[in-house]
């Protein structure tokens, strides 16, 4: 099954708060996870994310398209990064889940959808 576990946070407000170590931690984990779902096969696709100071909404406004500076989550809750897996079932998918969490506090699991049948 495919699943997509999205991590949440905020990278400027990490560097404010976390110490050197902290982050240097985080990053050998990040590093360790991403080689150990390569070598499993699990991994489809990862990416971490510019900060979100730097994204862009895109809305419509009187049927024209609108961009406006970033999400309007607070910092904290915004996307910083994921990863799409192929994993055997829901338990390996909130096993790694729970691995994240540790780094992040905030992850959400998905499963991939289908598209519709036209």
């Amino acid at each position: 099954m495919k699943y997509m576990i999205m991590m949440f946070g905020s990278a400027g407000e990490m560097m404010q708060v976390k110490s050197p170590e902290w982050i240097r931690e985080m990053i050998q984990f990040m590093q360790q996870l991403d080689g150990d779902l390569r070598a499993s096969g699990e991994l489809v696709f990862n990416a971490g994310l510019a900060d979100a100071s730097a994204a862009k909404t895109v809305r419509l406004t009187d049927g024209l398209p609108v961009a406006t500076d970033g999400p309007f989550a607070e910092a904290k809750e915004s996307l910083i990064g994921y990863w799409v897996l192929d994993v055997e079932n829901e338990a390996r998918i909130l096993e790694l889940a729970g691995q994240i969490v540790e780094w992040s506090q905030v992850v959400e699991v998905r499963p991939l959808g289908t598209p519709p049948e036209v």
